[in-house]
Formats: C-alpha cells, structure tokens, sequence
C-alpha cells in the first residue's frame, strides 16, 4: 500500500486552489503577521481535519451523526484538564490525549455497536442524544470542568508566547512560542488529514463507498456493514477527539462554547456541502471559505456600506450593513448549493472530466 494517497485532484483548478490554501497556511506566520490573521489560519487547519473527519462518515459512509463535537470536545477537554490539574507540560499534553483518544474510542464504539443495526434516522437520533447529555454534563460538572466559564490552562513554555527560539527575526516575524504553536497545529493536521486521505483510498475505504450507494447489496456480496460502519465511525471519533486537542493547546482554554456547542456541528454540516462530500479535499476548500467569510465578511461589508455612504447611493448602505453579514453569508450558502450541488470539488471534478 502507498504511504500516501493516490488520490489525484484530478482538476486543475482544484489542484491550484488547494496548493494556494496549503502555501497560505504553511508560510502564513510570514505572510499574514498579527494575530488575528494567525488565529484564522490555525482555525483552519484545525477545523479542515474536523471537516474531513465528519467527511469520512457522511460522505463515505452515508450516515449522519450528531454526536461529532462531542468527540471533539472530549479531545479538547482531556487536554485541558490534564494541564489545568497537573501543571503545564508535555507529559500532561502526552496524558491527555491518552485519556481523551481511547474514551472516544469506546463512546464511538458503544453508540455504533448500540444503533447502526437499524435504521439510519435512529443512529442520529441516538447521537444528538448523546451529544447533547455530553454537553449538559459539561456545564452541570462546574467542580471537574468549570461549567459554562470552561477552563483556562497554561501551555509548555515552548508554546507561550513570551517564549522566543533566538533573538532577532526572519522576514519581520520572531519565531515566538505562538509560531511554535501554529505549526505544531499545521502539522499534526496535515498528517491526520494525509492518514485519512490515505483510508478513503483503501480496500476499506471502497467498502464504504459500496455500502453508501447500496447497503443491500453489500451485505449480499459479504461485507458486514454494521462492522465496517462502526469502524468508520470510531476512525472519525478519533480524529475529531484529535482535533479538539489541538483547538485546546492553540486556544489555552476550553469550554462549552469552544467545544461542544450545537453550531459547531452546523458550522460542520455547512462546511461539507460547500467543498463537496465524499470528497476530503472539500473538507479544504468548505473550511477555509467559510472560516474566512467569518472572519473578514463583516468587516468587507463594512468597507462596501461606508464607501456607498460616501458616493451618495441610496439603499446600498443599508443592504450592506456590517449588521448583515450572517444574512449574507447565509445568502452565499444558498447560492453555493444552487450553483455546486455536489460541492466546490464535485464541480470543478465534473467540469474537468466534460473537458
């Protein structure tokens, strides 16, 4: 087997925006200085493997679950305790994800076992169930987690950043623990992504794909797809249990705003249409669109409203309020599912394949 996928873009427009999103996030300490634009970036990066993670069950596997940010605030919580409780350093880090990835482990397990036997509609249920009890418990434990104020921890020294590598700086940007920290974030997410890049495209990954398009069928030809569904769904829990660890380390803090709320999930589910599911390089492309729509829509609306303003335009101010942005942006999710159905990369695949 390959170390790495095999799986090309197989666009050449697709192959250019996602060699652009990598090069910006790779260089982007160097190419976006200050912090906010910093925080964007590790925010996609972290939230582009959470996509991909949710990817694996919805788009490969077919079914939908609610309990994904459960997963993901379990990662991040194990973390944060871990630090908080014992002192700020690696071993913690190490210890905390050893608690958090095993107890996702089995939660995905129990709940997989427990409902993909029957049909899809009960498994959701059974998730949003669990998902939201995880939450309730999360803010009702204020002893163990802080409760709705969450928990705030401190990091290695490594990570701080007041902590500089040397003195002196390279292209204007000193090489400070928040530098260390972005990257420790970009890389453990382009190995986790690659990892699961690298699953999609496997003899497992394939079985998925069948047991999508035709569960019957599958099961008729041998495969046990209550077995090959709950593997999925572990395989994801992991990974998003993986993800919430990392938005704790980068964020210094966890609570249930951060980790568990319910438009997390949502912000999840838009993201997988955009770049198109069943597909993992749309994971990519719906994370970093949305993220920066977030982001900087506001603040472009302002620019637009205050320039009409200026130029005496009538309604234009008003259609443009910075006050708006959630109605535009819900404006920009309806036009993308009107326009890229099977999402940004299903497009582009389709456009090139007509060529």
């Amino acid at each position: 087997m390959m170390i790495l996928s095999g799986d090309k873009p197989r666009s050449l427009v697709l192959s250019v925006l996602l060699a652009a999103v990598f090069l910006a996030l790779a260089f982007a300490p160097f190419l976006f200085p200050g912090s906010k634009p910093l925080n964007v970036a590790a925010k996609i990066c972290i939230f582009a493997l959470l996509v991909a993670s949710y990817d694996l069950l919805l788009g490969y596997t077919g079914i939908v679950s609610f309990a994904h940010t459960m997963f993901f605030g379990i990662g991040s919580y194990g973390v944060a305790l871990a630090l908080f409780n014992y002192g700020p350093s690696w071993t913690m880090i190490v210890l905390g994800v050893l608690i958090a990835l095993p107890l996702a482990a089995v939660l995905a397990l129990a709940i997989g076992l427990f409902s993909l036997r029957v049909q899809a509609i009960f498994f959701s249920m059974v998730t949003l169930a669990v998902a939201s009890a995880f939450a309730v418990l999360a803010s009702q434990l204020s002893w163990l987690t802080g409760g709705e104020d969450g928990r705030s921890f401190q990091v290695p020294p490594a990570l701080r950043p007041g902590n500089r590598l040397f003195e002196g700086e390279i292209f204007g940007v000193a090489l400070n623990g928040r530098v260390v920290s972005y990257y420790l974030v970009f890389v453990a997410c382009l190995v986790l992504f690659l990892l699961l890049l690298r699953i999609v495209n496997s003899p497992f990954g394939r079985v998925l794909l069948a047991i999508r398009e035709n569960p019957f069928r599958a099961e008729a030809l041998g495969y046990r797809i209550v077995v090959h569904r709950t593997l999925a769904n572990v395989i994801a829990a992991l990974i998003a249990a993986a993800a919430g660890a990392l938005n704790a380390i980068w964020l210094h803090y966890t609570g249930p705003e951060t980790s568990l709320s319910f438009s997390i999930m949502l912000d999840i589910l838009v993201m997988v249409v955009i770049g198109g599911m069943g597909t993992m390089y749309g994971a990519v492309l719906g994370a970093a669109l949305y993220i920066l729509a977030q982001n900087y829509l506001q603040a472009l609306m302002g620019s637009v409203s205050s320039a009409a303003a200026s130029a005496g335009l009538p309604l234009v101010p008003g259609l443009f309020h910075p006050d708006r942005w959630l109605l535009w942006l819900g404006i920009l999710f309806i036009l993308s599912v009107r326009f890229f159905p099977t999402g940004i990369v299903g497009r582009l695949r389709q456009r090139a394949t007509k060529a």
